[in-house]
């Protein structure tokens, strides 16, 4: 049957016209501009998306969504478009998607949403504060220190946002301890102070050091003062049998996604950190016929089969791909939210059922040691050689012994 909008042959989905028409004249009704009766030029560009998107039927799912239409018509009001109109409404995910949604299409301008986050939940995490003069202390340290890190990334990682938040936490209930529990201020404090909160609480009291280090620089404590790191190499590695065990399955498992079994293969082959996977692009890949290959670091690896089987899946799928948020996106891992991956944390928790990414990547990284020349791993993964050496030692193959072992 034909459409009577557009007259293509199309299944109809309601009075005559297919799905793309249907989508696009809801799409108009709601950013319509109640008062002027038009849609103001940088709503149109959202209308234009959604009307040509790869699959329309999932734009009229999401569409036809009460609390997505309240933020549409929302938006309508206004005849200019800014972050701040953004900030307005109600806080959400429905909120979220339409704000990447205009910035992916260019209606609005790029902005780092972890950074604006972070400082919208410090402002409320400073009045936690039990004290005035460590207000003070604190409100210097979280401009001259977090948001100042922060400001210089770009964009801000989720493991950044994440440790910035984890050390103004910290440093908020040190600061209210000392207050409660020893009426001192910076300018008494001492390192029994620093020992005593470090042996009675969690060892996550120990992210406390980057609020002490930037305290001794800013002259604010006495300069020996320090807290006891945390002890390297006591995380759990998985053994080489467990890996060849995963390795088989996300070769092989046909019912895993090939998202899942590349990120997946990354991770227990190639020792990458899931920061790194998560932010892959496409101009990294190379398929022919012949070979699949990867750029990690520095030079290309090629996929052997049937490793390279979900990396061609992934690249001839239209994964993420029909929608109006991902119209020209270079990531392989591509999120949910317009023109954005898929977070670190997302990965890890949807590869949970199959393998433990930091137990996976540390054991990967003691059996590479052990095989493999220092300069070459560093070529081809990304680390440092000193990072690559502390593994080595720790799982006592230094890069000397390699060498000893191959004169033999």
């Amino acid at each position: 049957m034909d459409c009577v909008s557009c007259g293509d042959e199309a299944e109809l989905y309601s009075g005559g016209r297919c799905q793309r028409c249907v989508l696009g004249a809801t799409a108009q009704r709601l950013l319509t501009n109640p008062a002027t009766g038009a849609v103001a030029p940088p709503l149109q560009i959202i209308v234009d998306a959604l009307t040509t998107m790869g699959r329309p039927n999932s734009g009229l799912t999401w569409i036809r969504q009460a609390h997505v239409q309240a933020v549409l018509r929302d938006l309508a009001r206004h005849q200019t478009l800014t972050h701040e109109i953004l900030d307005g409404l109600p806080a959400g995910r429905t909120s979220d998607y339409v704000r990447s949604l205009l910035v992916e299409h260019g209606a609005l301008p790029s902005r780092d949403e972890r950074l604006t986050r972070f400082q919208a939940w410090a402002a409320t995490a400073l009045e936690r504060t039990t004290t005035a003069d460590h207000r003070k202390v604190i409100s210097r340290f979280l401009r001259w220190n977090l948001e100042k890190r922060l400001q210089s990334m770009s964009p801000v990682t989720d493991s950044a946002f994440l440790r910035a938040k984890q050390s103004l936490t910290v440093t908020i209930e040190f600061c209210n301890w000392l207050a409660a529990e020893h009426n001192t201020g910076m300018d008494q404090l001492t390192q029994a102070h620093i020992d005593l909160w470090q042996s009675t609480g969690p060892t996550t009291r120990e992210h406390i050091a980057r609020f002490i280090r930037w305290a001794i620089k800013s002259r604010l404590i006495p300069a020996d003062l320090e807290v006891t790191p945390h002890r390297r190499g006591t995380a759990p590695r998985m053994p080489i049998t467990e890996q060849n065990a995963v390795i088989e399955k996300v070769a092989h498992q046909q019912t895993l996604h090939p998202r899942d079994r590349l990120a997946a293969i990354l991770v227990i082959v190639f020792a990458q950190r899931m920061e790194d996977v998560a932010v892959l692009t496409w101009d990294r890949v190379t398929i022919t016929a012949e070979a699949a290959t990867i750029t990690l670091a520095d030079t290309p690896i090629e996929l052997p089969p049937p490793l390279d089987e979900p990396l061609r899946a992934l690249a001839a799928s239209n994964y993420n791909n029909q929608t109006a948020a991902h119209p020209n996106s270079p990531w392989i891992f591509r999120g949910y939210r317009p023109g954005m991956h898929l977070t670190p944390t997302h990965l890890r928790n949807h590869l949970r059922p199959v393998l433990a990414s930091l137990e996976a990547r540390l054991g990967t990284l003691n059996e590479l040691t052990q095989t493999t020349p220092i300069a070459i791993l560093a070529e081809t993964l990304g680390y440092s050689p000193q990072t690559l050496e502390a593994h080595a030692k720790a799982s006592a193959s230094t890069y000397s012994r390699y060498i000893a072992t191959r004169l033999d």
